[in-house]
């Protein structure tokens, strides 16, 4: 998956030992996405613990579209093109759909320093593509996975770190290290591949220090701290890097970590970064200059909708559109934001092509975080399990994050 993950698992995190409201599924997400446009993420946290999650039940048949101005066709989604493994979680093989492929996975796990600060720590599993199975690899802290799936850029252990690897993902091996002069702490590759965008810190972004403990319920937690220093653009053929400083977000949606990574937009001309307050995202140029939002992309929701615009660019993946007692997700005319047409899931996680899409969504008879990878369509009835459910418990060795690419 990942920046918006780490966001959800903290809000989520801390909220975990409340007991369940008499409150709809629906109103509850809706509810914590009115306060992320509004308050710090220290703060919805905490009112995110007032409404936390019931068990809720397999989506029943799902409406239509109401968008006026996209066409869309769609059917029942068919098995062309998937290699599932609804036994396995953590996946233990391959897992696709046509070329879109589940490249790797993190697992997480808080670590307690003796001075009570935490660190969580990451470890990822590698897809073998000779063997077609998932091997772990404890070399790295961060992991990014290149389209084509030949390389990945990776980060050594301790963060943040003065250098990034480019790690051939048929051999193995590092091919090469490109050094920066500012420690870096994420990483992710342009849509073409061509370009990574390296975030830099003076402190390890996923490391929450007890001196600046909050109260959370009846508890006292370590809380992360800004520590992002700016970015570097970076050509992968050359190692060139143009760094430009960038400190956390000042209106005070920042501070969440790894959560402050930038990423490329959906044409890789631009940069984007995460934010906890309206607009939710801030788009900048290369050298770091606020940019307004490109008209096809303002519906983009990467926090609630990682999925984004279509390969076509004629719909853009949309929140949860569930009920009470159902999940259901949508899809929208990228000019407008009218939603086009209501699938079934959780959250679209990525495309697979115009009409298909992986999500997460609830495994039956599940709680609202026991939840597996699902093939969606657009105008379809059904859905296809890809993965055995996640455990709902935060930092553990049952609770994977995906890494997608395209072979």
């Amino acid at each position: 998956m990942n920046v918006e993950e780490l966001v959800r698992d903290s809000l989520r995190e801390q909220a975990s030992d409340v007991p369940p409201p008499r409150t709809g599924f629906a109103d509850r997400i809706l509810a914590e996405r009115r306060r992320r446009r509004a308050r710090t993420l220290a703060a919805a946290a905490a009112t995110t613990a007032l409404v936390v999650a019931a068990a809720v039940g397999v989506p029943t048949l799902l409406d239509g579209g109401r968008g006026q101005g996209v066409h869309v066709a769609g059917g029942e989604v068919s098995d062309r093109g998937v290699r599932s493994h609804v036994d396995q979680s953590p996946p233990r093989d391959k897992i696709a759909v046509g070329d879109q492929v589940l490249a790797a996975y993190s697992t997480s796990r808080k670590v307690r320093q003796p001075n009570r600060d935490e660190i969580v720590e990451r470890t990822y599993s590698v897809l073998n593509q000779e063997t077609g199975r998932y091997e772990v690899d404890e070399r790295w802290s961060f992991l990014a996975v290149a389209p084509g799936m030949r390389t990945a850029a990776v980060l050594e252990r301790e963060l943040p770190a003065p250098r990034i690897g480019l790690l051939d993902l048929r051999t193995g091996k590092v091919t090469r290290w490109i050094p920066l002069a500012q420690g870096v702490g994420g990483l992710f590759f342009s849509p073409d591949g061509s370009k990574l965008v390296a975030t830099t810190y003076d402190k390890n972004p996923d490391r929450a220090y007890w001196s600046h403990k909050v109260q959370v319920n009846d508890d006292l937690e370590p809380q992360r701290v800004p520590c992002r220093t700016g970015f570097a653009v970076v050509d992968v053929a050359t190692g060139d890097a143009d760094w430009h400083a960038l400190p956390a977000y000042a209106g005070g949606g920042g501070g969440y970590g790894s959560g402050e990574n930038l990423r490329f937009n959906t044409d890789g001309t631009l940069l984007y970064e995460p934010i906890n307050m309206d607009p939710g995202v801030i788009y900048r140029d290369f050298d770091g200059k606020k940019v307004a939002v490109p008209a096809q992309e303002a519906h983009v929701d990467l926090m609630f909708a990682p999925a984004g615009l279509s390969p076509d660019g004629k719909l853009v993946a949309g929140p949860f559109a569930g009920g009470v007692k159902t999940t259901a997700t949508q899809v929208l005319d990228p000019r407008t934001g009218e939603r086009v047409a209501k699938l079934r899931g959780q959250e679209l996680l990525v495309w697979v092509d115009n009409e298909r899409l992986i999500a997460w969504d609830i495994a039956p008879g599940g709680g609202e975080y026991e939840n597996r990878l699902v093939l969606v369509g657009i105008g379809s009835k059904k859905t296809i399990s890809l993965s055995g459910a996640r455990t709902p418990k935060d930092h553990s060795s049952k609770r994977w994050e995906p890494v997608f690419a395209r072979s």
